[in-house]
């Protein structure tokens, strides 16, 4: 299976046209770009290892029937990234990319399950460099202490790769991170670099991403919050509402000071009652509204409604930013 090449693999899910009596093809993956970059120059094995990352747009020509909303797209962004090392790195860096991906997901409160997919029928390069990176793989897992599922013949037709499948709040799986070892592309490409004896060396090359596609990211988290996203990460945290127009004054400054001490607020100016602005903010999920008549205006003060527990009461501007700032900073689910 040596001969296998990526144009035999992506050829039939690619977008072509031709210019000037040239063939072009939309770009389906990152890859080939950063190994040009890597290849740029000669490195050393002290420069290794060298990690390249990007947010590249990739196209990919999906069958119709298999399209679903953000979750599986023709178009989407890749937070790839590649990174280049020695073969005695190898499971150091693989065990810094778990690390990663368990701090990521666990900021947003996925749990998730690990799969080591291996060897294809078809494939690309010799089996015992396959057989090395699965074992690779299957150290760094055990020396992470993670338990996982072996899937096999899953794995890229360029290596065996670590999935992390995340789990909504329905309990359904969605594949995002992956961790592939690559012994084949730097191959392909003729990747070098020199090592300690003097000698030229080819490196070892993982690819990684964590969110995967970030849409297909961004529709799970949606779908798994119900649109009811956490402070940190809501879009606008706070909705400032006053009760009257002559009370807009006052929402002017109380919202100015939010702004200030880095919060995203919004101020409802509309002439609309106060029970149809609150409706609107809890149907747009506002984690925090705050009202504001006569008796908040006199006192300096804000009523605070909050979008999961209701009434909050009334508070001084001070003791709401301290609120709202230990909340987002410590990025309560």
């Amino acid at each position: 299976m040596a001969s296998l090449r990526h144009w035999d693999h992506y050829k039939n899910n690619m977008y072509f046209t031709r210019i000037d009596e040239s063939d072009y093809a939309v770009k389906p993956m990152n890859c080939p770009g950063s190994m040009l970059v890597y290849k740029r120059k000669m490195h050393s094995y002290r420069d290794l290892p060298v990690r390249m990352a990007e947010r590249g747009l990739v196209h990919r020509h999906e069958l119709s029937g298999t399209l679903h909303g953000l979750m599986r797209v023709r178009c989407f962004t890749q937070d790839d990234a590649h990174i280049f090392m020695t073969p005695e790195q190898i499971e150091d860096e693989i065990l810094g990319v778990i690390r990663l991906i368990d701090d990521f997901y666990g900021t947003f409160g996925f749990a998730y399950s690990v799969e080591l997919s291996t060897r294809p029928d078809e494939f690309m390069g010799r089996i015992e460099d396959w057989d090395l990176a699965e074992r690779k793989l299957a150290s760094a897992l055990a020396r992470a202490g993670k338990e996982y599922a072996v899937n096999p013949g899953d794995g890229a037709f360029y290596g065996p790769k670590i999935d992390f499948h995340l789990k909504d709040c329905l309990g359904r799986s969605w594949q995002c991170g992956t961790i592939q070892l690559d012994f084949q592309m730097p191959e392909r490409f003729e990747l070098e670099y020199v090592g300690s004896d003097g000698g030229r060396h080819r490196p070892v090359m993982i690819h990684r991403v964590v969110f995967g596609s970030i849409e297909r990211f961004i529709a799970i988290l949606i779908e798994h919050t119900a649109g009811a996203l956490p402070l940190w990460l809501a879009p606008d945290q706070v909705a400032v509402l006053p009760l009257t127009e002559r009370h807009l004054e006052y929402a002017e400054t109380v919202h100015t000071a939010l702004l200030a001490a880095g919060f995203r607020s919004e101020l409802d100016r509309r002439n609309e009652k106060i029970g149809w602005k609150i409706r609107e903010a809890q149907k747009r999920k506002v984690p925090y509204m705050l009202i504001l008549g006569d008796q908040e205006r006199e006192n300096s003060t804000v009523s605070v409604r909050s979008r999961a527990a209701g009434d909050l009461g009334s508070m001084t501007m001070e003791a709401l930013t301290v609120k709202l700032r230990q909340e987002a900073e410590s990025r309560m689910k």
